[in-house]
């Protein structure tokens, strides 16, 4: 899938004071997309055309990222403004609700909009991000600690921004390559838009400082009612930076919970296993709007 594909509009939408840049195909009831780290709405490439035949797609480029606003201040990236950018979004568009769908950092971003705005979502999709408590959890213990030891990596100045950047960003397409379980899962325009994005001024420290302020985000150390959203997680078993026991227990807070597993396959679910990913989200919402 070309990065150029026609049927793909570009657009911009200004919200909680920032101007983000989305890409958008069908018409229907709205379903968001919310990309994680390193990455921009091009993560979404093969559910985009998928879905944009039952629904309005869009796919976000967060703040910081690729072609969206990048606030200075590193205060600018803390979850209470995701939040505020994603209900912009929503009302932005036109829609009262939606179909919120969220990896990585855009799962983490999912999960916290969930529960400050349940009455906005009706279902949400999460891959390869834990239920906020889990990961909590998991930070407490040796194993998690150690995959996720790069937050503290992040939290230096300037390092790590020069670390992403070398031998032409070279960290970048490690992450990729790297850790994904069908190294062909990743062409070299793929991982070159990859670089591209992560290259635009000032987007490299924006999205370092997500990480920066990971201990103010409140998803670490609060209490989590039960979220009574229709909530289906889809799991790459062999991801690298969180382990598959995170997932463990998720149906103690949420009620209508559906865990989909993905055998050999990476923390880049949605692109390395795109048509299982794309069965497990139709199926969901298929069976959901059957009981409905």
């Amino acid at each position: 899938m070309s990065v150029l594909d026609r049927s793909w509009k570009h657009e911009y939408i200004t919200t909680n004071g920032i101007k983000l840049h989305y890409v958008t195909q069908g018409e229907g009831s709205l379903m968001l997309m919310l990309h994680g780290f390193p990455e921009f709405w091009y993560s979404w490439r093969d559910q985009i055309p998928e879905f944009a035949k039952d629904f309005k797609v869009v796919a976000l480029d967060l703040r910081g990222y690729n072609d969206s606003d990048k606030p200075q201040a590193q205060s600018a990236y803390i979850m209470d403004e995701f939040i505020q950018d994603v209900e912009g979004v929503i009302k932005g568009l036109g829609y009262d609700k939606c179909v919120l769908v969220g990896h990585d950092w855009g799962g983490a971003i999912a999960w916290s909009f969930a529960y400050a705005h349940p009455e906005m979502i009706e279902q949400l999709i999460i891959l390869n991000m834990p239920h906020p408590a889990k990961f909590s959890d998991g930070l407490r213990t040796p194993q998690q600690l150690l995959r996720s030891s790069y937050f503290f990596l992040f939290q230096l100045p300037g390092i790590p921004e020069w670390l992403l950047q070398s031998s032409d960003y070279q960290a970048i397409e490690t992450a990729f390559t790297g850790m994904a379980v069908n190294k062909n899962a990743f062409t070299k325009a793929d991982i070159e838009a990859y670089k591209d994005a992560a290259g635009k001024r000032g987007a490299l420290t924006a999205m370092l400082n997500y990480y920066r302020n990971i201990f103010q985000h409140g998803l670490l150390n609060r209490q989590w009612r039960i979220l009574e959203v229709p909530t289906l997680l889809i799991w790459g078993e062999s991801d690298t930076a969180l382990g598959k026991e995170l997932t463990y227990g998720t149906e103690m807070y949420v009620q209508n919970f559906t865990i989909k597993y993905i055998p050999n396959c990476s923390h880049w679910v949605q692109q390395e296993q795109p048509q299982m990913v794309n069965q497990y989200m139709r199926e969901f919402l298929a069976n959901y709007a059957i009981s409905e």
